[in-house]
């Protein structure tokens, strides 16, 4: 296959993969080369994720490094799909490439979690509350781009709405449900809106009341996204460099306990409805 420029964060993921399985193997890139039958710039192409590979590669690189770990090799190769299937593709060169990895990354997930400490969670955000962030920016975006970026954010919620949607579990601090970004009467529509994906049966959510004071995580927001091995987990939070995914193991142990933290001072799902409903009363 050619090289393709400006690699997805998921083909750069798999190419950083069979890094690793080759490390792990104790082989250099020239000896990868030699007994793959292929040259050594095509293996570091590969491993950047500038170079397409086919599932049936994969499987060879497998037998070669001596991985035995079947469930990883399927992951892999479920990995290997054309990235111009999913609908993010539609805003290939109009927004950031984070934004397409983001898309990407919540539609492959085995499993979604997520805090939220300012703003309603992007999956779930309307249009008007959407556009009410992205006119806020400085410098201001043209017109155009906020508006290809309130469609990119709406249309997140695919990931979530299809018949073999994820389990998605949201955390969100009071303070977010409460800002009345827009106004009120669109904050009250977004509350609306967030309350009716709660009744959704792979949907939870539960917010964290004011009175819950300080704690691990408090004013950062994450997204962390299950696969189907915990080794191919990732996350991204609001703290660390815009756009960087994060994949080693000691900072997504840190996340998972983070967020574990947050669901345990938490409100249940029916008394955080019940916030919800008396917020949007309020309104």
């Amino acid at each position: 296959m050619p090289p393709r420029s400006n690699p997805s964060a998921r083909q750069q993921r798999l190419g950083a993969e069979l890094r690793r399985l080759r490390e792990d193997a104790g082989l250099s890139t020239e000896q990868a080369a030699g007994l793959l039958d292929t040259k050594r710039t095509v293996i570091s192409s590969t491993e950047a994720g500038r170079h397409g590979i086919s599932p049936e590669r994969v499987r060879r690189i497998a037998f070669v490094y001596d991985c035995t770990d079947q469930e990883l090799i399927g992951a892999l190769v479920a990995m290997c799909g054309d990235r111009a299937q999913g609908w993010w593709e539609d805003f290939r060169g109009i927004l950031p490439l984070t934004f397409l990895d983001i898309a990407e990354m919540e539609w492959h997930a085995r499993g979604l979690r997520v805090s939220t400490m300012t703003h309603m969670p992007g999956q779930f955000q309307t249009e008007a509350y959407a556009r009410a962030l992205f006119r806020a920016a400085i410098p201001p975006l043209p017109e155009a781009e906020v508006e290809a970026r309130v469609a990119h954010r709406v249309q997140r919620h695919q990931a979530i709405d299809r018949p073999d949607a994820p389990p998605y579990e949201l955390v969100v601090h009071e303070g977010a449900l409460r800002t009345e970004v827009g106004g009120r009467a669109v904050l009250r529509d977004q509350l609306a809106h967030l309350m009716a994906a709660a009744e959704r049966d792979n949907v939870t959510v539960q917010a964290i009341p004011f009175s819950a004071g300080a704690f691990p995580g408090s004013g950062q927001s994450i997204l962390y996204a299950r696969a189907p091995v915990p080794r191919l987990d990732t996350a991204l939070a609001d703290r660390i460099t815009v756009g960087e995914f994060v994949h080693a193991e000691a900072h997504l142990c840190k996340y998972r306990l983070q967020l574990d933290a947050m669901q345990r001072i938490s409100l249940p799902p029916e008394k955080t409805l019940n916030l919800m409903h008396s917020i949007a009363s309020q309104l």
